[in-house]
């Protein structure tokens, strides 16, 4: 039973139980924090921000290319990293060989007004994990002083998608009114089933603690990365909080991703006409 504390040992609080004894250990020793937060500043008490930008990985990646865009154009300061046993369960492997725990980032850009972005590797992989992560994701926001939050995401519709729509929601009728003026779309009946994940955890959970909020999902087919419904939502996003953001960069990618894309049209239309081969 070596490395194994006995029930009288100090600091032991987590109970095991092996074949006709009960042993403890350290909970440090077993188990790291739900979520830890990491501060990559001094001061932080001295940043602030009125607005939350989310764009976690999700469908077609549509949030975190828009929000990723924004850090690098925009030279975002990192403020804070998150980890936790939430996030998958696996580590990335760097070009030199070197494992990292899948983490989240927030990052300020000093704009007028200033930006916190959250963006990262992953979302939870559960529903309780949702829950834990998007409150501790609002306590940051209250900390750096947030009073709205735009949520970013991907609206899988299943094809390709030549002009993207950007579809929205939000914690009050005068928001979908402000986001409709900036060229999004409001559906009674999409997305269906609503919005999944921190997108629509951080504005539903946000409103109880006095915080606006609006979603903006762009239309993409969910088959792969897509910066066009990026760009889309970029637009629409860059109207509301009222910057100008050179989309270059997500129009660069989005052509370097025009091959793939004729590609899958093509695949889409053999698929249609083998469809039909078999009627009548």
């Amino acid at each position: 039973m070596q490395g194994l504390r006995t029930p009288d040992s100090p600091g032991s609080s987590t109970t095991f139980f092996t074949t006709g004894s009960v042993w403890k250990v350290q909970e440090a020793d077993a188990y790291m924090d739900p979520v830890t937060i990491s501060y990559a500043v001094d001061g932080i008490d001295d940043y602030k921000a009125p607005i939350l930008i989310e764009g976690l990985p999700g469908v077609g990646h549509v949030g975190k290319l828009v929000a990723d865009h924004i850090v690098d154009e925009l030279d975002g300061v990192l403020l804070a990293r998150i980890i936790s046993h939430h996030f998958p369960p696996q580590v990335f492997i760097n070009k030199e060989g070197v494992v990292n725990l899948p983490k989240n980032e927030l990052y300020l850009v000093r704009t007028e007004p200033p930006l916190l972005l959250l963006t990262g590797d992953c979302q939870s992989t559960s529903p309780e994990g949702h829950y834990i992560l998007t409150e501790e994701y609002l306590n940051l926001a209250e900390q750096f002083g947030v009073e709205r939050i735009y949520t970013l995401g991907g609206y899988g519709v299943g094809r390709l998608v030549d002009e993207p729509r950007v579809l929205c929601a939000a914690d009050r009728v005068e928001l979908i009114e402000e986001a409709v003026n900036a060229g999004s779309v409001f559906s009674h009946e999409e997305p269906p089933g609503g919005i999944i994940g921190a997108a629509g955890l951080l504005i539903g959970l946000g409103a109880l603690r006095g915080m606006e909020g609006v979603a903006l999902l762009g239309e993409t087919s969910g088959y792969l990365v897509d910066p066009i419904s990026a760009g889309a939502v970029l637009t629409i996003l860059s109207k509301m909080i009222g910057l100008d953001i050179d989309p270059s960069r997500l129009q660069e990618t989005a052509a370097e991703l025009e091959g793939a894309l004729e590609k899958l049209k093509e695949s889409e239309q053999d698929r249609e006409q083998e469809e039909l081969s078999y009627i009548g």
